[in-house]
């Protein structure tokens, strides 16, 4: 059975008291967290920096997992190395040379990955699945939280864990956008192991409660 991984996205949180929102959803049961970088440049909307990826840090022994919508991302990598991501994942537009992205974030000590778009092709894959540690597939289009799943992620969730399984390589499948209790079971049947959920956890009162559910689900797939 795999090992499923629940990465609330601090995206939902309340971030007039940040640290005590990830200390708590750690305390209720989260693996990782998600940690939404967006530059008003690649996707319409504007949040957070490496400073906020050093405020937290202290306050949680788990990984932190840096998604990067940012355009282009290699002169931030260094900077979210520095102020303490454990995983760090960018998306193949925001990169001119995707290779040396991925050798930048795997010198600074991190685990690389790529993320793609509903409409993004999985090629990029051929030729760095050597450097990937972590495949992060998007079930909405980047840039908002609070979005619908789309479905037709599923298939390219399925997709990449074929093109996992035949590299033989240790490589997380993550998926982001729209994950809920609802259908959580079906995107880990896709192939999926590690699910990022933001208003689904961040916008109900009770985490461990969310968080519970979320597993028992996985335990039917």
């Amino acid at each position: 059975m795999p090992t499923y991984r629940i990465a609330p996205s601090i995206l939902s949180a309340d971030f007039a008291r940040l640290g005590e929102e990830v200390r708590n959803v750690v305390r209720d049961g989260a693996d990782i967290i998600h940690f939404d970088v967006m530059d008003n440049h690649y996707v319409p909307n504007l949040t957070i920096g490496p400073l906020v990826c050093e405020a937290i840090r202290p306050h949680v022994q788990v990984p932190i997992d840096v998604h990067l919508m940012v355009k282009p991302v290699d002169r931030i990598i260094p900077d979210f190395a520095r102020a303490g991501a454990n995983i760090i994942t960018f998306h193949p537009e925001g990169s001119e040379h995707i290779d040396r992205s991925l050798q930048l974030i795997r010198d600074h000590g991190c685990k690389a990955g790529l993320v793609f778009n509903p409409a993004t092709s999985l090629e990029y894959l051929d030729y760095v699945m050597d450097k990937i540690d972590i495949i992060l597939i998007m079930s909405v289009n980047p840039g908002f939280g609070g979005q619908s799943f789309i479905p037709q992620a599923l298939k390219k969730i399925a997709e990449a864990r074929r093109r996992i399984d035949e590299s033989g390589r240790d490589i997380m499948l993550e998926v982001d956008g729209g994950i809920k209790i609802d259908n959580i079971a079906a995107a880990a049947k896709a192939g999926a192991d590690t699910f990022v959920a933001g208003s689904a956890i961040f916008g109900k009162p009770d985490y461990k409660a969310v968080i519970d559910d979320m597993r028992a689900q996985l335990a039917t797939v």
